[in-house]
């Protein structure tokens, strides 16, 4: 053994507090990367606002009788469809004029929009009708919010 041998000493407390301290010096340094590096840039802008906030309606004629079609919207969604001023002679003739609403109205408030909605082959006439009524309403809607400058 020569002489010049040399012991050295590792405290354990040391070298971990070394990794550790290292480990969150690059864990930093990655979260600032991430931060203030430019990103992507998505082609797409948001819409804030789609609608003016109302209650809106259309209506529908059915011999003598007229049956609004009434549709709630805030800013940016369609809260609600539902058919008011419904007589009971008109609801006692066309039968399935509400099971095609309720159809209709779940889809329209689920999608946001009255593009895409499926009905029932069974009362499909009724189901047009009814969509075409919600389409006018929301026509309003939209052309209200042109009106305001908005």
């Amino acid at each position: 053994m020569s002489a010049k041998t040399k012991i050295v000493v590792l405290h354990m407390k040391e070298l971990i507090y070394t990794l550790i301290f290292a480990g969150l010096g690059i864990l930093l340094i990655f979260l600032l990367l991430f931060m203030f590096l430019p990103g992507k840039e998505d082609g797409e802008s948001v819409e804030t606002m789609r609608y003016v906030a109302g209650v809106y309606t259309s209506s529908i004629q059915f011999g003598e009788h007229a049956v609004d079609m009434q549709v709630i919207v805030d800013e940016n969604r369609i809260q609600s469809v539902s058919m008011v001023n419904l007589d009971e002679t008109v609801e006692t003739m066309y039968p399935l004029m509400e099971p095609a609403l309720e159809n209709i109205a779940d889809q329209v408030v689920e999608k946001q929009t009255t593009e895409g909605i499926t009905y029932n082959a069974d009362y499909q006439y009724t189901s047009v009708v009814l969509l075409n009524a919600i389409e006018n309403a929301l026509a309003k809607a939209e052309l209200s919010a042109a009106e305001t400058g908005e």
